[in-house]
């Protein structure tokens, strides 16, 4: 029989999902409430210590409760904060970030820094990922299923791909399991088909964009560039259709300030930038270091860095994991770069970093529960956490992004 209680909501954790006690004293996760309200809720999975629960009525809402803009909310996994306004959201997780290093790290009342807005709440995703449904429709998972929601529309893509994902029309039989579109310099898109079927599909497309199939044989370009090019503070990159990239250009060029700013002078110094993707913050710290090293794993991302740094004499490109060749670099630094990512740093990587000693860490994080963790065995090493900057990358979800500065002490 199905359990259903009513629960206070006393908190909200990093996830997206709120806090309240049930009557036996236990945790009980609940997304899409609210600190202050009182819900209705039934359980759908019971642990010793907690449980969670889907909301079924809000009895007593909160005064910071406010419409979803989406039809979806609520059962679309995509979105978290939609019932707060923007300036609430930038507060809820500017207190997360600090509840995930109090309680995991051990900073009790670190003065962790305001979250630098989005200029945009809506509209700010140059990439989107689309599950197809049985139906052939774009789709996203469920809240806290791997159900998939056939969705009508969504306010986080940039303009071009909201123009041109509901005229993306697929067979149910296609074999097509995602769509991965992108939206770069001058409106142009890249459209990503994934299969595990090794042949594409008849595909055509009445518009002029790039289209790449890529499946377990390899990549086939149905369509134009298997690339496509973004611009961040008057730079252009080169990005693959598998190659990881910020997906929200204008906080990733306010990213990129604050990690030349943390940095300091630069001049004479060796610079490592490990996970080093397509280059991003490597392109600008290599204007003014010695020497910069980047490593990365992915052979898509290393083959667009080698183009987005082709210009610089003073840069070297190490293929490979993070934790296997930064133990093995026999180079003292004097910067490292470290963005990892959500599972944070492997404990290779966090010996290697406390072997090589370099002056400054600068550690651009995507999970505040694995900051946390990683930056407690930094500081029980020798270094003294200095600064914590969260930005909001993502309005409407629960994903906080943030630029913290160590310095060896």
């Amino acid at each position: 029989m199905e359990k259903e209680f009513t629960v206070d909501i006393t908190g909200m954790t990093f996830g997206g999902d709120a806090l309240g006690r049930l009557p036996d004293g236990r945790a009980v996760f609940v997304p899409f409430a609210l600190p202050g309200e009182t819900v209705k809720v039934r359980l759908l999975e019971e642990k010793t210590n907690f449980a969670r629960a889907r909301l079924l009525e809000v009895l007593q809402p909160s005064p910071q409760r406010i419409s979803p803009r989406c039809r979806h909310f609520g059962q679309c996994g995509g979105c978290s904060y939609q019932n707060l306004s923007y300036p609430d959201q930038l507060l809820l997780k500017q207190s997360i970030v600090k509840d995930q290093l109090r309680r995991l790290g051990g900073f009790a009342d670190f003065p962790v820094e305001p979250v630098v807005p989005a200029p945009s709440p809506w509209n700010y995703r140059n990439t989107v990922q689309f599950n197809l449904s049985p139906a052939g429709k774009c789709s996203f998972q469920r809240a806290g299923s791997r159900d998939l929601v056939e969705i009508s529309e969504c306010y986080l893509p940039q303009t071009g791909i909201n123009e041109l994902w509901p005229q993306l029309d697929f067979a149910a039989d296609s074999g097509i399991e995602r769509a991965v579109l992108r939206e770069g310099e001058e409106g142009d898109i890249l459209l990503g088909l994934e299969s595990s079927a090794a042949q594409p599909p008849e595909f055509s497309v009445d518009f002029p964009i790039s289209v790449v199939y890529t499946s377990l044989d390899g990549q086939t370009v149905l369509s134009g560039d298997e690339f496509i090019l973004m611009e961040v503070n008057g730079r252009t990159f080169k990005v693959s259709v598998k190659s990881f990239f910020q997906a929200n250009l204008a906080q990733a060029g306010k990213m990129v300030e604050q990690v030349l700013h943390l940095a300091g002078d630069l001049s004479g110094k060796t610079v490592i930038d490990a996970y080093c993707g397509v280059g991003l913050f490597s392109a600008f710290l290599a204007q003014y270091a010695q020497r910069l090293i980047g490593i990365e794993l992915s052979d898509s991302s290393c083959d667009d860095f080698a183009v987005n740094l082709e210009e610089f004499d003073n840069v070297e490109l190490y293929v490979g994991a993070v934790e296997q060749v930064l133990p093995a670099l026999d180079v003292p630094p004097d910067l490292v770069v470290i963005d990892p990512p959500r599972a944070g740093l492997d404990r290779r990587v966090t010996e290697a970093l406390i072997h090589q000693a370099p002056p400054r860490i600068i550690y651009v994080s995507c999970d505040p529960a694995t900051l946390a963790r990683d930056v407690k065995r930094l500081t029980e090493s020798g270094y003294t956490l200095q600064k914590v900057t969260p930005f909001d990358q993502f309005p409407q979800t629960y994903h906080i992004e943030c630029i913290c500065l160590l310095e060896r002490t």
